[in-house]
């Protein structure tokens, strides 16, 4: 992650005194700890667990010894708040293995961290390295080809994250990678992952759309109602940001790729 990225992230969280005003809740952290299913995790990682949204979701939902990775002081510190278990060390140093042995891990969690990083062969790899046989990654990224993304792109013929706006600056610094829901697909399978099921997010609970439901409750009720269509009836290309859960590809057989709506 670039270095002028990592103080913008400071930045952005100075005005948060906890986790609770948060102000950036997705819809990728209200389906945990659901994407588990009734897959039996004992040990989870969750990397660049940023303020530990996720890490409180399935530390009160689900049974598991589970640790946040970050190396934001202010996320640490937050999430050190929350009672949960951290540690920092730097995911995209490509010289230097997660300091994990090998197999350790039942889960992996990476939700909206690989589009910043530089090394993502390394990352990957090591992700690999560190679940056990039987082990999943649950990952996310911005789905640039999804109709969020897209729609305004193509009206207005600006790039996705604007520099010159406050909101979007952190965002515009930070992201490196620009994946769309095939290219994640894609690139993570051509690692020894096998895609297991994508889940996507109905609009529900998001700090976004609660903010829209305020202003106008149909205005919300419309669009939560046009995003469940599309993805009841089209490909998950068209989502936000679906989170893939994939399996390591261990030569064992494979169950078919399924589509999952929360």
């Amino acid at each position: 992650m670039r270095k002028d990225a990592i103080q913008l992230e400071e930045d952005r969280f100075q005005k948060i005194s906890s986790v609770d005003e948060y102000d950036s809740f997705h819809e990728r952290h209200r389906i945990f700890p659901a994407v588990f299913e009734k897959r039996k995790h004992s040990r989870i990682i969750d990397l660049a667990g940023g303020m530990g949204v996720v890490g409180r979701r399935i530390q009160g939902r689900y049974n598991a010894d589970l640790i946040c990775n970050d190396i934001c002081p202010k996320c640490l510190s937050s999430m050190e708040k929350s009672g949960l278990k951290t540690v920092s060390f730097d995911i995209d140093d490509n010289e230097t293995a997660f300091p994990f042995p090998d197999g350790h891990f039942d889960a992996v969690i990476a939700l909206a961290t690989i589009e910043h990083l530089m090394y993502i062969d390394h990352f990957v790899n090591e992700i690999y390295r560190i679940l056990n046989d039987d082990g999943y990654l649950y990952i996310s990224a911005p789905n640039y080809s999804g109709l969020p993304y897209l729609l305004p792109f193509l009206l207005t013929g600006k790039t996705f994250h604007d520099p010159l706006s406050g909101p979007d600056r952190y965002e515009f610094y930070a992201h490196i990678r620009y994946f769309t829901y095939r290219t994640l697909v894609e690139f993570v399978s051509s690692l020894n992952f096998v895609p297991e099921a994508v889940y996507l997010p109905i609009p529900q609970e998001s700090s976004k759309f609660q903010a829209m439901k305020s202003r106008s409750r149909l205005k919300a009720q419309v669009m939560r109602t046009a995003m469940q269509m599309v993805y009841t009836f089209f490909s998950p290309r068209w989502a936000a940001e679906p989170v893939i859960c994939f399996r390591k590809d261990t030569g064992s057989s494979k169950e078919a790729f399924r589509k999952i709506i929360l």
